[in-house]
């Protein structure tokens, strides 16, 4: 059975259809209604656990409670058994986090680098860490597989994971958006365990271009500083170039 998803960001409507497999015979395929998300939804200031596009994903795929998009849990949970058939287990760490949860992450880390000039604590944090308000965890499109240490991705089974989700994860709709920076790409250092599912995520990537402004990054400590250290150019749009061009097909 194949459920068809479509989402649109008020102010900026979006009608195309998702679609995860070809050739599903017609009578296995439920449509489901479009979902309007207002700008609250794209800086995460809503409640993923009351949201019914959102999905519990089962114990056998993390490693505690984590919360994913239903169209994503979906095309992961393909990706997963076709990199399970090679021996390779995608066990996601990390997955939907709101406003109220990115900024907990934030704000413990602006008081651990409390001694650094405000611009550099920022720019500090930014290595790895997202403003609340900015972070693609959001949306329930992007997730964290295995390890959070590129290090690990280097040797052994680690590496054999990698080499499969570089060679493979394209073909479920999966991207990996913090590449190294050899190419010009800007903002967050590499990310070799953050994968982000590009059918929708290039649709809200697109609606926070369209609606959010630095007025919209606020309410955590060191947000006045958002403008300064260019989090919307730099940051949110420092994606690597293969996703910036599935952003524009």
């Amino acid at each position: 059975m194949l459920i068809l998803f479509s989402s649109s960001c008020k102010k900026a409507p979006h009608k195309e259809v998702t679609i995860l497999k070809a050739e599903v015979p017609k009578e296995e395929v439920i449509v489901e209604p479009t979902y309007n998300y207002d700008k609250d939804f794209i800086l995460g200031k809503f409640d993923y656990k009351k949201d019914s596009t959102f999905i519990k994903i089962d114990a056998l795929h993390s490693s505690k409670t984590i919360y994913l998009n239903k169209e994503v849990y979906l095309a992961f949970k393909e990706m997963y058994h076709a990199a399970k058939k090679e021996d390779i287990n995608l066990v996601v760490i990390s997955g939907t986090r709101n406003f109220n949860e990115q900024k907990a992450i934030w704000e413990r880390k602006w008081k651990k680098y409390e001694n650094l000039p405000p611009l550099d604590r920022v720019k500090k944090i930014l290595e790895y860490s997202s403003m609340p308000t900015t972070s693609r965890h959001h949306w329930g499109t992007d997730m964290d597989l295995i390890q959070l240490k590129n290090s690990y991705f280097e040797n052994g089974k680690g590496k054999k994971a990698y080499d499969w989700l570089t060679k493979n994860a394209n073909n479920y709709g999966f991207y990996q958006v913090y590449t190294n920076k050899e190419n010009g790409r800007t903002g967050y250092h590499l990310e070799k365990w953050h994968w982000s599912y590009l059918p929708l995520a290039s649709k809200y990537l697109k609606c926070y271009n369209e609606n959010v402004t630095y007025d919209d990054i606020n309410n955590f400590n060191g947000s006045e500083w958002a403008e300064k250290a260019q989090m919307i150019s730099e940051y949110v749009n420092g994606i690597s170039i293969k996703a910036k061009d599935f952003s524009m097909d």
